[in-house]
């Protein structure tokens, strides 16, 4: 059996950094979903939507970190070639959620009205469950490919 080469360490301190900044951000959305909007709603949907730009944002930058032409799935993919559907799978999770994100965005920028703050908010909440498992199943991956945990957040 071919030894598995070890993760980069600068790859690895970037992806542990950015796996806390994608975090905050996720937690920060989870946050300005949950706050109250009688009478308050212009206030909510504002604060929802720094919260989204600043996910965008993060989002973006996860991606080039992962998924750009020095990203870690390149990396991967030279060490365990036998994980090309994880990385497919993420890189497809890429699109949809960068998606849900600018259309969610582009919805809390009009007034809403109550229905569509329920329908906002709901939006918002499949948005982290799919994060969440998104984070989740990228750990997974670096973890299969390098035996290397990346840990909780710093």
């Amino acid at each position: 059996m071919t030894p598995i080469a070890p993760l980069q360490d600068t790859s690895l301190q970037a992806v542990r950094a950015h796996r806390a900044e994608l975090r905050e951000s996720i937690g920060a959305l989870e946050q300005a979903l949950a706050g109250p909007t009688p009478g308050r709603v212009a206030a909510w949907a504002e604060r929802v939507h720094v919260a989204l730009v600043e996910l965008s944002a993060d989002l973006r930058e996860h991606v080039a970190l992962t998924a750009g032409p020095q990203g870690l799935h390149r990396e991967v993919l030279a060490t365990a070639p036998r994980l090309a559907g994880a990385v497919r799978r993420l890189v497809d999770e890429h699109v949809a959620i960068t998606e849900l994100v600018e259309r969610m965005i582009d919805g809390v920028s009009a007034p809403l009205d109550d229905d569509e703050v329920a329908a906002t908010r709901g939006l918002g909440v499949r948005l982290l469950g799919r994060l969440i498992q998104h984070r989740q199943a990228g750990a997974d991956m670096i973890y299969e490919a390098y035996q290397t945990d990346i840990g909780g957040e710093t």
